[in-house]
């Protein structure tokens, strides 16, 4: 059975960080490429960060450039969003999915707030 469960979201003040996990079961981690996603309240989805497989080559949006960082560690089948500089923007529901072959699968999501 394939699982993404994302934790370490919550509430923190502008300017602030929080790291996200994302923890991987029932498929081959080491062989997918990985994204990070959110959703804003009565906005679409949207891609914040990839990574391939091996960590390699990491892209992200141009909204979050140079404040999140996208890694992952494939021995623990877990992919990382670690977020600084954090923005009442950023505020969202945020998920990763996994490409894993010609299958994808999404987690369940974890939300951010940030507010003051």
């Amino acid at each position: 059975q394939v699982q993404l469960v994302e934790s370490g979201g919550g509430l923190v003040q502008p300017g602030g960080s929080l790291r996200l996990s994302c923890a991987a079961s029932g498929f081959t981690f080491s062989s997918a490429f990985m994204r990070w996603y959110r959703q804003a309240p009565g906005k679409e989805r949207e891609q914040v960060a990839s990574i391939t497989s091996n960590g390699g080559i990491t892209n992200y949006a141009d909204s979050i450039k140079g404040r999140f960082t996208i890694s992952r560690d494939n021995a623990k089948k877990k992919v990382y969003l670690q977020m600084n500089s954090l923005k009442p923007e950023d505020t969202a529901v945020y998920y990763c999915k996994a490409d894993s072959g010609p299958r994808f699968y999404w987690g369940q999501g974890t939300q951010v707030t940030v507010s003051s």
